[in-house]
């Protein structure tokens, strides 16, 4: 019994050691870790935030009437170039009928008031010439008279305004007349022919009769992220790219951020605005969509590498990449980073363009035969 338990525990033994060695046969027969490496690069490194928004006038002036009626003639259409003074439409009057009335008494009490000093002008003469009175009550006669005949003249005018707009004497100065107040191009002319219009005044903003802006003067007006917000400050460079314009970049300068955020699809956006360089060989218009790149940081040509390539100890938070000495030996070099754009980082120190880094993802040796 001794014996046969005996010769059990050997085989045992035995059996162990064998799958022992086969394992450690194995484990020997499998291909080595390999690593591949990359080496750092001459970069130019641009960090940016973005913004989405649109080309717009630095001024856009919108013409309205300062009387009421009904557009009768337009002279100008989108894409005209105008100047200050030019005329842009004209107006018919339709008359209120209160205030038609209210001048028509106008001109009938100023007509009884003219014959009244007429007759007093002419009995007050007609004494004179008997010595009845004297020259100082002639002469008071005279003026009435004269202060009559202007009423009389005032209330016709009065009452030829309040039907048609103008009267003789104001020529350009009328009020049917829509002219432009500064130059520039139309950029809409949102009425036409037989729309009414309301005059502009206290109570009402009045009808639009045109837009005219300085197409020479164009600003980007977006929003950015309150994540972005915070990185962001006045005349920092901007480049502009317009969806209509392909393969065209627009510098600008960034000159306005909100102070207040609005909250947009529950995210808080703020607004700003950027004014951009004149360009002489391409016309931009006013309301394309664009996006701007706000240039927080730039380093030119310097010496980069892949984020990926990077790596941050555990307990200094410290950045280090490890450096391949031959053989697959690598070591570990700490380094110094600039700033980065998200693919590229700048290495200020630490290594040099002929070290070859770890990349930390391993390959075996038959992925490089495929």
């Amino acid at each position: 019994m001794k014996k046969s338990v005996t010769i059990i525990i050997l085989l045992v033994i035995v059996i162990a050691f064998g799958g022992s060695m086969y394992y450690l046969y194995q484990k020997n027969a499998e291909d080595p870790i390999v690593y591949e490496t990359e080496q750092p690069s001459k970069q130019t490194i641009i960090k940016k935030a973005v913004a989405t928004g649109s080309i717009l006038p630095l001024e856009e002036v919108l013409i309205k009437p300062n009387i009421s009626g009904v557009i009768e003639e337009v002279f100008v259409e989108g894409g005209d170039f105008v100047k200050s003074g030019d005329l842009l439409a004209r107006i018919k009057v339709v008359p209120n009928l209160n205030a038609l009335n209210d001048a028509r008494n106008s001109i009938d009490e100023a007509r009884i008031a003219l014959e009244d000093q007429k007759r007093n002008f002419d009995r007050q003469n007609g004494l004179f010439d008997k010595g009845v009175v004297s020259k100082v009550d002639l002469e008071r006669a005279q003026v009435s008279f004269d202060q009559a005949k202007q009423a009389y003249r005032a209330a016709n005018k009065r009452y030829d305004i309040v039907k048609t707009g103008t009267t003789s004497g104001f020529g350009n100065a009328a009020n049917t007349m829509i002219r432009a107040t500064v130059s520039g191009m139309v950029l809409d002319v949102p009425v036409e022919v037989g729309n009414q219009v309301i005059e502009s005044n206290n109570f009402n903003e009045g009808t639009t009769i045109a837009a005219i802006a300085d197409v020479e003067k164009m600003i980007f007006e977006g929003k950015v992220d309150e994540s972005e917000v915070g990185k962001i400050e006045e005349d920092l460079p901007l480049e502009i790219t317009v969806g209509a314009i392909e393969n065209k970049v627009f510098d600008a300068v960034l000159d306005y951020i909100a102070p207040k955020g609005e909250e947009e699809n529950g995210a808080i956006q703020f607004e700003i605005k950027g004014t951009l360089k004149k360009q002489d060989s391409v016309f931009i218009r006013a309301g394309l969509s664009a996006n701007a790149s706000i240039i927080l940081g730039r380093a030119d040509s310097v010496l980069a590498v892949k984020e990926a390539l990077v790596q941050f100890d555990d307990k200094t938070k410290l950045p280090y990449v490890e450096i391949d000495k031959g053989n697959q030996d690598f070591e570990r070099k700490d380094v110094e980073l600039g700033i980065s754009d998200g693919i590229f980082v700048e290495i200020k120190s630490g290594i040099s363009e002929e070290d070859k880094i770890k990349v930390w993802n391993e390959v075996k040796p038959d992925e490089f035969a495929n």
